[in-house]
């Protein structure tokens, strides 16, 4: 497939979608547009997240008396099958597209691979075993645990307001699941930009930013600390009226969906005609300039409304360097006043 009708390759062999992000179209007056976003919201992701929740609840875990009590046996069990799960999605990715490079770097943002670069920042000086490494025996380990707590806050009726059934509240559960989504990019937004702040970053934050060129594995690649903050969103469904099966479809898009903004192709090739649509572009710009895009969806714009939005275009990227130097130009004067002292 030509990647180049679908974008452009710099001198660097650097690829560039051709059409520039965009924000939820309900916030910029485009109605016409609305089916279109709500479909791109659902499939394919959004579904397949809604599938392997379902297919959790129906095979995985086991029964609510069960779960009732805290047991090595089935939180040992849930940790074997998330690793099966991480494995297989983003191994397979990983395998398919970095490893045989099915595709080459046709739709690659950045025309090089992380085993190309073997660095000091990372353990063994490999990206890959870093990161895979840190998402198989750190990040799953604080995720799953999470959902046990979860699932067994939930089988002794702990809850702010009440757990809710969908025979009764089927219209409000159904909302609720549409909602996730902007859940999950305001309570990331928050996160994120809170671990940004330079004492964080420097100790937490820059674990994960050391992939500056992101593969599946960099997804989950993160410090204890960032792990628990991120994958504690899911706690919400404390908060909000909710159902276990929709507080797992949440669990599964910040465990199973981290892998979207991490997989470094605009589109993967299925077949010669058929592409999908990684959606990584917002979150590709982030490893790449650090302080722009940090929550990146649009669904809930924050990032337009702070000014950190770069949605690919010159004009952003200019207003990101002006942004960069003005943020220069106030160190500078505050460490000048501060040495007039």
């Amino acid at each position: 497939m030509d990647d180049t009708l679908y974008g452009t390759r710099d001198k660097r062999g650097n690829w560039t979608p051709n059409e520039t992000l965009r924000i939820a179209p309900f916030w910029e007056g485009r109605f016409n547009k609305i089916g279109r976003f709500l479909f791109d919201l659902v499939w394919p992701w959004s579904a397949f997240h809604m599938a392997t929740a379902l297919l959790y609840w129906v095979f995985v875990l086991p029964d609510v008396a069960t779960m009732q009590t805290l047991s090595w046996g089935w939180a040992i069990w849930l940790l074997v099958v998330n690793m099966a799960g991480i494995f297989l999605l983003y191994g397979g990715i990983e395998l398919l597209f970095y490893i045989r490079r099915k595709q080459e770097t046709r739709f690659k943002f950045n025309h090089k691979f992380p085993s190309e670069n073997p660095s000091d920042v990372f353990w063994f000086k490999s990206q890959n075993l870093d990161n895979f490494l840190r998402s198989f025996f750190v990040g799953i380990p604080i995720w799953t645990l999470i959902e046990v707590l979860m699932l067994w806050a939930f089988a002794n009726g702990w809850h702010v307001f009440g757990w809710v059934n969908w025979e009764d509240n089927w219209l409000w559960l159904v909302a609720l699941t549409f909602l996730v989504p902007a859940i999950h990019e305001v309570h990331f937004f928050c996160i994120h930009r809170l671990i940004h702040s330079p004492f964080l970053y420097k100790h937490i934050h820059s674990v994960h930013h050391n992939s500056i060129n992101p593969s599946p594995w960099s997804s989950l690649s993160m410090h204890p600390i960032e792990h628990t903050l991120y994958f504690a969103e899911i706690v919400w469904h404390l908060i909000i009226p909710s159902n276990p099966i929709v507080m797992m479809f949440n669990s599964h898009i910040v465990g199973y969906g981290a892998l979207n903004g991490h997989i470094g192709f605009d589109k993967l090739e299925l077949t010669d005609e058929t592409t999908l649509d990684s959606h990584a572009y917002a979150h590709y710009l982030h490893h790449k300039y650090f302080e722009v895009n940090y929550g990146a969806d649009g669904i809930v714009p924050l990032d337009k409304w702070f000014g950190y939005w770069h949605d690919g275009s010159k004009e952003a990227e200019d207003a990101m360097k002006e942004r960069f130097r003005a943020k220069k130009e106030r160190m500078k004067a505050r460490k000048t006043g501060a040495s007039a002292t």
